[in-house]
């Protein structure tokens, strides 16, 4: 219910005033109010963001990244949040730290906007600081603000089902290429690129995670393999259009290895409660596949730097680019410090005037009942 409301919610948020702020012209760190109510978006192509197809398509496109940013959070405080105060939070997050990010790195004007001429210019494809890095580090801080589930460690507290997350995994690899090739905005080579890029990186964090997996436990499991493969997802997602095969498979076997101990070692090191590793995976990933992206980035995928006479500049560091490392650097401090300022401000306004948290009774009981009155399972005694 809490996904599915953030459809409906960031939609509605989006037409009235969301698009204009991350994607209007204004200024350095947020955009304009001129594309308000979604005024002059239209059939027309936004030349500056995509030239073959409606404003309205990128428009609507766009949106799709401003639902399901927010909607990763809600994984690192299930089963503790109130329906009303995750619906505000959700609503001021998006406008607070989802639409400024996202103008700073994509929008006209924007800080950190590569294409158009920002002053720290960040590789960010298809969101690994916009979506991922601004969600995960979202995520862990509202699982510290909330503190952990009952029981939690000390009951055992297994997935739902393996059966739904392996088919929803396998749904959303799938889905990934949407995510990443379709960032390219048009079907040509770049599309091609990023989506080969996409899918080498998820295989490769899928031998990464289930390799460390078996190394120390002696045996690989399904939950690991597919949580693998969403971490080299998350890594790629920023250097998908701008990488080869052979540096998506690096990323994502790193990326792998690295979600991995970040779920295992550190979480249990550090004892927060994120339910569903939204920051072991989205916001470490992210991070990891941010930096990266300035590593393997290679102008022969993607020229888009250029010199003021049109010649093609050097993309990464292997290039020779080292200058583009602290770009990154900039970037991912950016998304973080956003992502920790802006989410502990609007947890303290949401929990002062709404409160968090439910009632123990309400977590005993579960939320589906106590939040919305109804059960997932409904079972008839049998006779």
């Amino acid at each position: 219910m809490q996904s599915f409301a953030m459809m409906a919610v960031v939609t509605v948020l989006w037409g009235l005033v969301g698009y204009s702020l991350s994607f209007g012209t204004g200024s350095s760190f947020i955009g304009g109010w001129h594309n308000f109510f979604l005024r002059g978006v239209g059939m027309q192509p936004d030349a500056d963001y995509a030239s073959t197809v409606p404003a309205q398509t990128f428009m609507v496109y766009q949106l799709m990244f401003a639902i399901i940013t927010p909607a990763l959070i809600t994984g690192a405080f299930a089963e503790r949040m109130k329906f009303s105060a995750m619906a505000l939070f959700m609503v001021l997050w998006s406008l607070l730290v989802y639409c400024p990010m996202a103008h700073m790195v994509w929008g006209k004007g924007g800080l950190l906007n590569a294409a158009l001429g920002g002053r720290f210019p960040t590789l960010d494809f298809a969101g690994g600081t916009v979506v991922h890095i601004t969600s995960g580090v979202s995520a862990l801080v509202c699982a510290l603000y909330l503190g952990p589930r009952l029981g939690y460690p000390r009951q055992p507290m297994p997935p739902h089902s393996v059966v739904l997350s392996f088919v929803g995994a396998c749904l959303l690899w799938v889905g990934w290429f949407g995510f990443n090739a379709g960032s390219a905005l048009s079907a040509g080579t770049l599309a091609t690129s990023a989506f080969v890029a996409t899918h080498f990186a998820a295989a490769a964090a899928v031998i990464g995670w289930a390799g460390a997996e078996w190394l120390r436990h002696g045996k690989p499991t399904a939950l690991g393999a597919i949580s693998g493969a969403v971490a080299g997802l998350v890594a790629i997602t920023p250097a998908a259009g701008f990488v080869g095969p052979m540096a998506a498979l690096v990323i994502g076997l790193l990326a792998g290895i690295f979600c991995y101990a970040m779920v295992t070692a550190v979480k249990a090191r550090f004892g927060y409660d994120d339910s569903l590793d939204a920051f072991g995976v989205h916001g470490a990933g992210g991070t990891v596949g941010a930096l990266l992206t300035g590593v393997f980035a290679r102008s022969f995928v993607n020229p888009i730097f250029k010199d003021p006479a049109g010649n093609t500049l050097p993309s990464g560091m292997l290039e020779g680019n080292w200058h583009q490392m602290a770009n990154q650097l900039v970037g991912v401090a950016i998304a973080w410090l956003l992502a920790i300022i802006g989410t502990l401000v609007i947890l303290k306004i949401v929990d002062v005037t709404l409160g968090l948290r439910v009632s123990e009774d309400h977590e005993i009981q579960g939320l589906d009942l106590s939040q919305h009155g109804e059960e997932g399972y409904y079972w008839e005694a049998s006779t």
